[in-house]
């Protein structure tokens, strides 16, 4: 298949390739390499990438529409019989926190960026489009989480943007028939993972001898999904389904306070710990029901925590160097 991976050199996006160059697929990977976080991670895991057959990189931002239609048209001509098979929106703008303060970038990449892709798969009648979304929909909801609940009430401008986001997916469904597979991505961590994000936060800071903060009393809970796990989801999620919403998580919630038990444990250091007054927009625990995404997809998560975290901290070990000096 030729595939168009949108935030190829994302945490996610660049598994998600790697998995797709593996099967056997022409991948065309965009991403405007945003300084969200420190650009050279994304560079770390664009260079993994481009030592592959069939991967072809673009620099390209999805919420620039004339940028995004002209880099698409010479995606085609790459293509034998110039035609494009599935797109895979990857690309977004994550991350609860910053995006109460910066609202407007969250809409850009997230709303107008989605629209964008799915305006192309219109008009060259490209019959699939994967929409990677979020639990952070579901707000303070009973748990599990299931795809039928309402989720009339996020808690912050990212959740917001990503429901709109599967709004416009639904409407392009319905209106023109594409088949649209959007999936509930619960807490991803693993090896060259986001450095906003808990795990890779634990295992610098313990690693360095440094303080973790922590808002609340470490004992929120999350659904970590292991990435490879994650980017397995998604490919299975490359069928026809009509229109889907479907979780991809653990089905197990562990606190933070566990996961830095764990990573004290195999590292041998003492986490320095300070918790802080807890932050309105999070959480307190997230666990995806995962029945649907084992109906329809076949698929099911293989990476426990502990193992998710040995991989993590051998990815921290070997690349140490630029891992160590990133900002988090």
């Amino acid at each position: 298949m030729n595939i168009i991976v949108s935030g190829c050199a994302g945490f996610i996006g660049a598994k998600v390739c790697e998995f797709l160059l593996e099967r056997g697929d022409f991948v065309f990977g965009l991403d405007n390499m945003s300084d969200a976080y420190d650009v050279r991670l994304k560079h770390h895991r664009l260079k993994t990438l481009s030592e592959l057959e069939r991967f072809r990189f673009f620099g390209c931002d999805i919420s620039d529409n004339p940028g995004l239609l002209s880099v698409c048209e010479e995606i085609k001509g790459l293509c034998e019989g110039g035609r494009i098979d599935c797109v895979i929106n990857l690309a977004a703008r994550a991350g609860v926190r910053q995006s109460i303060e910066n609202p407007w970038i969250y809409y850009s990449t997230n709303v107008t960026g989605t629209l964008n892709l799915l305006e192309f798969c219109r008009s060259e009648e490209i019959g699939k489009f994967v929409q990677a979304s979020t639990s952070s929909v579901y707000g303070e909801n009973d748990i599990p989480f299931s795809e039928d609940m309402k989720t009339d009430y996020q808690l912050s401008p990212y959740a917001s943007s990503k429901k709109s986001a599967e709004g416009l997916c639904s409407v392009y469904n319905s209106l023109y028939g594409i088949d649209i597979s959007v999936l509930r991505y619960f807490t991803v961590y693993g090896p060259a993972g986001r450095p906003d994000m808990s795990v890779f936060r634990f295992i610098k800071w313990i690693n360095e001898g440094e303080e973790i903060v922590i808002f609340g009393d470490g004992e929120q809970k999350r659904d970590f999904t292991y990435v490879d796990d994650i980017a397995a989801g998604t490919v299975s999620a490359i069928r026809n389904l009509g229109f889907e919403i479907i979780n991809l998580g653990s089905a197990v919630s562990v606190s933070l306070n566990e996961i830095i038990d764990v990573i004290e444990r195999r590292t041998g250091k003492k986490a320095k710990v300070t918790c802080g007054p807890p932050h309105p927009s999070d959480i307190r625990v997230t666990l995806a029901s995962i029945d649907k995404a084992k109906r329809i997809l076949d698929w099911e998560p293989c990476f426990d925590i502990e193992t998710g975290i040995e991989d993590s901290l051998r990815w921290y070990n070997a690349n140490r160097a630029l891992a160590g000096s990133i900002e988090v």
